[in-house]
């Protein structure tokens, strides 16, 4: 009997981009249109996607040096599951130059149980800690309980609310700040 290995978590580089806009898209939908079964207006989501995870774009986070993008993948190479982090970006009053914000974290839905989402959170927090001296960030949808508890255990509590546009479409968010 052979032992699969656990997946490992590394940076992101260059090389990643058109695998990490696949994982983006395929995590976004499978959160959104299979789980929670938002009804995005399809116009909406056909621009919101192409905006937001287009390879491009992708590339463009990868490469900037105010962010991170780290990965959990199999020895086979294949992307389970990832985190995105940053300067923060959220409409609120106290957010400043010196905040750091959490953009996403997902795990596909067959590596979830995994513990990925854990060591990935770890692995953000720990360098938005060290890089951005002031609070940290996060919004959540309005709706995804299961993610704002792991927020709140982690130490992050509501702090406001905002609107996340997906093309014209609104979702309701909720903003979460750790000091």
């Amino acid at each position: 009997m052979t032992d699969t290995p656990p997946p490992s978590l590394r940076e992101a580089t260059p090389d990643d981009a058109a695998a990490l806009a696949a994982l983006k898209l395929a995590t976004f939908r499978e959160t959104f249109l299979e789980d929670f079964a938002i009804p995005y207006p399809p116009d909406d989501l056909a621009r919101f996607e192409a905006e937001t995870y287009g390879e491009e774009r992708i590339a463009a986070e990868i490469a900037d040096p105010a962010h991170r993008t780290w990965l959990c993948e199999t020895a086979a190479g294949t992307l389970l599951a990832y985190a995105h982090a940053g300067p923060c970006k959220l409409p609120h009053d106290e957010a400043t130059l010196h905040s750091g914000e959490l953009y996403q974290l997902y795990v596909r839905r067959a590596a979830q149980g995994l513990g990925l989402g854990r060591r990935l959170l770890a692995t953000a927090l720990a360098w938005l800690g060290a890089t951005y001296p002031g609070s940290l960030w996060l919004g959540v949808w309005s709706r995804n309980e299961r993610a704002q508890a792991v927020y709140a255990a982690a130490g992050f509590r509501k702090v406001g609310d905002y609107h996340f546009m997906v093309g014209n479409h609104r979702d309701e968010e909720y903003i979460f700040r750790r000091d």
